[in-house]
């Protein structure tokens, strides 16, 4: 791009839940996960973000949900823009504007599309070019489960060994799941946001927690096994061990000192009502994030049965269905 002209992008991306999750940074300044991770994309959590590179700003701005970004977000996302222009070789400050179309910092993963579609955005107003792999690991440094949110349906993260993060990247896994697969998420206590966010709280997990080293060398066996579920396009065997991982995952941070605890009492009466359905031959499992919402893997076939039953549940604000979503990508401005 020229210096002297104002470009603008927009772009749109979907927010990843993670069946296996990563939980935790090997190194926290380049953003590189301590663990490999897995997710699916979701269609109906949708983030929208335009840049617009304007020679006229002086310092770099951004509104959030259509408010002025608090200090501690605009200070990443300026961060964030120096990554891209230092690869455009340019110095043009920018104007961000980014929409969230559901709950904000509360458990959804809005940093991961939030930061997907930041990269997107960014690049193209700079009118750079960048493979998928390339947009993943520029992701990354946005937020960790950005990297996902590149691609659509079935993701897999590497974890990498290389110190510069160079072999630290998602790509898509083809699975016959994604045909048939559907997310039932539950949200609780309203959207809000949460006490504490999912950098902090993983630090603070790492560093305190007991569980913490046994929660790493779990994740490759669970990783494989759901690898292995997706090539056998086999969904109670990927629905186990989701619910299994995010409960290991859980625990490690309930151990830690002081414990970290997202979860609210209609948490565990989500908890109990999947158990309760599963026994009763519903294909449903449950996975949680960081934050008291409860999703649902289930099949498209049972999504509005499990659904109806989980709006019955005290304190549940809002039900939404997901079927997987798209790789991230600019729209028309």
């Amino acid at each position: 791009m020229s210096e002297g002209r104002v470009t603008e992008a927009r772009a749109r991306a979907c927010a990843n839940i993670a069946l296996v999750k990563y939980w935790g940074k090997r190194d926290a300044a380049r953003n590189l996960p301590a663990a490999g991770s897995l997710s699916l994309t979701l269609g109906a959590l949708v983030t929208e973000t335009t840049v617009r590179f304007d020679p006229g700003l002086s310092v770099d701005t951004m509104q959030l949900d259509d408010l002025p970004a608090r200090p501690t977000d605009l200070a990443k996302v300026i961060a964030f823009l120096d990554l891209v222009r230092a690869q455009a070789g340019i110095t043009t400050r920018a104007h961000v504007a980014s929409r969230n179309h559901f709950p904000t910092a509360s458990g959804l993963a809005s940093s991961a599309s939030g930061y997907a579609a930041l990269a997107v955005a960014a690049t193209t107003a700079a009118g750079i070019a960048m493979s998928p792999r390339a947009l993943s690991q520029l992701a990354r440094h946005g937020s960790g489960s950005a990297a996902r949110s590149i691609y659509g349906a079935f993701v897999r993260m590497h974890a990498g060994h290389a110190n510069d993060g160079s072999d630290a990247y998602a790509e898509p896994i083809t699975s016959r799941l994604a045909d048939r697969v559907r997310m039932v998420i539950a949200v609780v206590g309203g959207g809000a946001p949460k006490p504490q966010l999912s950098r902090g709280a993983m630090e603070h997990t790492a560093e305190t927690s007991p569980l913490y080293r046994a929660w790493l060398d779990v994740v490759p066996h669970d990783l494989a096994v759901a690898e292995g579920a997706l090539a056998a396009a086999d969904l109670p065997a990927l629905g186990a061990i989701a619910e299994a991982n995010a409960l290991a995952m859980h625990a490690s941070a309930i151990a830690a000192r002081p414990a970290i605890i997202y979860w609210q009492p209609p948490t565990l009466a989500l908890l109990a009502l999947v158990r309760d359905l599963r026994a009763r031959g519903a294909s449903a499992w449950a996975t949680m994030d960081a934050g008291p919402h409860v999703k649902i893997l289930t099949t498209l076939d049972e999504a509005e049965a499990i659904a109806d039953a989980v709006r019955r549940v005290p304190g549940v604000t809002d039900v939404l269905i997901s079927g997987p979503g798209p790789g991230a990508g600019t729209v028309s401005t």
